[in-house]
C-alpha cells in the first residue's frame, strides 16, 4: 500500500461466501466466451472514440454484464450532460461497464491497468486517465488532468474509495478527486452499487478483492445463478453547494461507512 492508496480489510477467504446455486460448467464457459468476445470487440471499436452514440456504448456495457449470467437494475434519476464527475463505491470489476452504463466517462485507473491482457488496451484506447498510486507527487497532476477534462464537457468516472470492498461494508471516498469537480466547476453524479442474489439475499461473489486474481472473480461471476447488479443513480450534486472537498465527499458517499479494524473482526469472527 503506497502512504495514499486506501486498502479495504477485506479478502477473498473472509469475506467470498461458499458457492450456493450453481451454474453448469458449460453455461458458464459460454458466458466467460461472450464476455471477452464483447470486450475485444470494443478494443477493436475503440479507436472510433466519441463518433459511437453513447447510447450505444450504454448498451455494449449492459450487454458485458448480462453476458456474464449478471441481471441489471439500474434506478434512479438520469445523469446529466456536460462536464461530469461520476463516483461509485468499489466492490467488482463489474463496477466499470456499470458506471459506464449510467453514463459513458473517460476511467481514473491505476497504471499498472495497462498491462492488463484485453483489459489494458481497453482502458487506453477508451481514454482512461492512468495514476501512478506509488508516488504522492502525481496527485496534484492527476487531479489537474480530470478538472481539464472536465471542463471539456467531458464525464470522468471514478472509485473514490481507492480499493474494493467485499459489498458488505465499504470504505470512505477519498477527498481529492472532489476538487477537480470543484475546480472545474461541475456537478458530482452519486451512484450506488450493490450485488444481490435474485431472491433478494446480499451476495459477495462479484468482489474482486485483496489478492483474488482476474481470472479467479470473472470465473466466480459466471458460474454464479441468480446475480443481480443493482445500481442507484442518485441526485447529482450542484456546483457550488458545497464549500470544500471535504463535505462535497461526505455528501456522496452512499450509505454509512463503518470503521476497517470493526469490519475485519466481524468478519473473520
Amino acid at each position: 500500500m503506497s502512504v495514499w492508496q486506501p486498502s479495504a480489510p477485506c479478502t477473498p477467504g473472509a469475506c467470498i461466501e461458499a458457492a450456493g446455486s450453481a451454474t453448469a460448467v458449460p453455461r458458464a464457459v459460454l458466458r466467460m466466451a461472450a464476455v471477452v468476445t464483447l470486450v475485444l470487440a470494443g478494443v477493436v471499436l475503440s479507436p472510433l472514440g466519441g463518433r459511437i452514440p453513447a447510447e450505444l456504448v450504454k448498451r455494449w456495457c449492459r450487454w458485458i454484464v448480462r453476458a456474464a449470467g449478471v441481471q441489471v437494475r439500474i434506478t434512479g434519476t438520469t445523469a446529466p450532460t456536460g462536464g461530469l464527475l461520476l463516483v461509485a463505491n468499489h466492490i467488482s470489476w463489474l463496477d466499470i461497464p456499470l458506471l459506464a452504463a449510467v453514463r459513458p466517462a473517460r476511467m481514473l485507473a491505476k497504471s499498472d491497468i495497462r498491462d492488463w491482457p484485453v483489459a489494458g488496451p481497453l482502458a487506453a484506447r477508451g481514454g482512461a486517465l492512468f495514476i501512478d498510486r506509488n508516488r504522492l507527487r502525481a496527485l496534484p497532476e492527476t487531479v489537474a488532468r480530470i478538472a481539464d477534462a472536465l471542463r471539456e464537457g467531458q464525464a470522468v468516472g471514478v472509485f473514490p474509495e481507492g480499493s474494493t470492498w467485499c459489498g458488505r461494508a465499504q470504505g470512505t471516498f477519498r477527498r481529492a478527486v472532489f476538487q477537480a469537480a470543484l475546480d472545474a466547476g461541475v456537478p458530482v453524479q452519486p451512484v450506488r452499487l450493490h450485488y444481490r442474489i435474485a431472491g433478494g439475499t446480499a451476495s459477495t461473489a462479484p468482489a474482486f478483492i485483496g489478492e483474488d486474481s482476474l481470472l479467479a472473480s470473472v470465473w466466480r461471476v459466471v458460474s454464479a445463478r441468480g446475480l443481480v447488479a443493482e445500481v442507484e443513480v442518485r441526485d447529482a450534486i450542484a456546483p457550488g453547494s458545497h464549500p470544500d472537498r471535504r463535505s462535497l465527499a461526505r455528501a456522496a458517499q452512499p450509505g454509512t461507512t463503518v470503521q476497517a479494524d470493526w469490519i475485519h473482526a466481524a468478519l473473520v469472527a
